[in-house]
């Protein structure tokens, strides 16, 4: 038995005392001993089972562009790791600080989209429907656990490399509800799959999911754009060095779309959500200069890109060439029309307002 096996083992008799009162609690929230709220606008929860990235931000980015040719669109999230608390309007004067790394990333990618933050998502949607009225679909990020509030419509991530099925819950492993929460779904996605996926390979995977017979199974993998430069002056050019650096939970597909770019990637990895420091910045300006190569650029990832630009000492990178990696989902072949046709359907029958004409 391995190390990590054993170690697992140890930890599952505090796993199965925290699996007994996630129980309880759904209990109490199943026979309505605690609320659940219910809105009549059309609401669409992306959320997951386990800690760590499942590609929520990217799926959230892919709902906001399928839903925003028609519809007015609202976006509600916690905001993790924000220095404000309670209820908070995007607006012109939103900063990763006032909102969260992640929201203001989709709120400056899409803002004519209504955003809002707060830890209570039952208290945050009527006060973003109060600050947007004209919203007609709300997409609720991250609400999975948050059983006080019950969406229209629950799509479930799954990471191909780590599905739910396979893991355990903290501390044993990363699941942060037990696998059997996976029913309350009505859409599971499988994210970050080799876009070469076999029908073989889908099966498997579809048998170990197992879906209920009201369930629908889709398949997407992580699309990577063309590098950009945190400043419009630094063209890019031909490179065979790379220095990234992430504050994300997983970067293994990060690490390997650089690879296909350079020969050599030097990876510096930073904890989710990762709040940069001006000590930070110069010790990796410091490792970029002593680079042997040439022809060199530092790399980031989107959401860390964010951070920094608002950051009081992002111009010490101004004169280098920085990138950043932009990043989507796409669903694989088959499935992206039918996911779309399902979230339209939806949105469709549950409107209360007539869409954009």
């Amino acid at each position: 038995m391995s190390n990590l096996k054993a170690f697992q083992y140890i930890l599952l008799p505090i796993s199965l005392l925290y699996e007994g009162v996630l129980r309880f609690r759904n209990y109490l929230y199943e026979k309505e001993i605690f609320g659940i709220t219910e809105f009549d606008i059309p609401t669409i929860n992306v959320g997951n089972l386990a800690f760590g990235g499942t590609g929520k931000t990217p799926h959230i980015e892919y709902l906001i562009r399928l839903l925003q040719k028609s519809y007015r669109v609202g976006v509600l999230s916690r905001g993790y790791k924000r220095k404000t608390i309670g209820y908070q309007f995007a607006n012109e004067q939103a900063t990763v600080f006032s909102i969260g790394d992640e929201p203001f990333q989709i709120f400056n990618k899409f803002p004519q989209i209504a955003l809002g933050v707060a830890e209570s998502r039952v208290l945050g949607l009527p006060n973003l429907l109060f600050d947007a009225p004209e919203t007609e679909v709300v997409l609720l990020d991250d609400a999975y656990q948050h059983r006080a509030i019950s969406p229209g419509l629950n799509i479930l991530l799954t990471e191909e490399g780590k599905l739910f099925t396979d893991d355990f819950l903290v501390p044993s492993g990363y699941l942060r509800e037990y696998k059997s929460a996976y029913k309350r779904a009505d859409i599971i996605v499988v994210t970050k799959c080799n876009p070469k996926l076999s029908g073989e390979e889908k099966a498997l995977i579809r048998k170990k999911i197992n879906p209920f017979e009201h369930q629908s199974l889709f398949f997407s993998c992580i699309k990577y754009g063309d590098l950009i430069s945190y400043y419009p002056q630094v063209k890019m050019e031909e490179t065979n060095e790379i220095l990234a650096f992430s504050g994300i939970a997983n970067t293994q597909h990060f690490e390997a779309y650089l690879k296909t770019i350079a020969k050599k990637v030097n990876l510096k990895k930073f904890p989710d959500h990762h709040a940069f420091t001006e000590k930070d910045i110069h010790l990796l300006i410091d490792e970029f200069n002593h680079l042997q190569s040439d022809k060199k650029i530092i790399v980031s990832t989107e959401k860390d890109y964010q951070k920094i630009l608002q950051s009081s000492f992002a111009y010490l990178l101004k004169d280098l060439p920085i990138f950043y990696l932009p990043i989507e989902v796409s669903f694989l072949e088959g499935d992206g029309e039918v996911f779309d046709k399902k979230i339209n359907e939806y949105v469709q029958q549950n409107r209360a307002i007539n869409p954009i004409s």
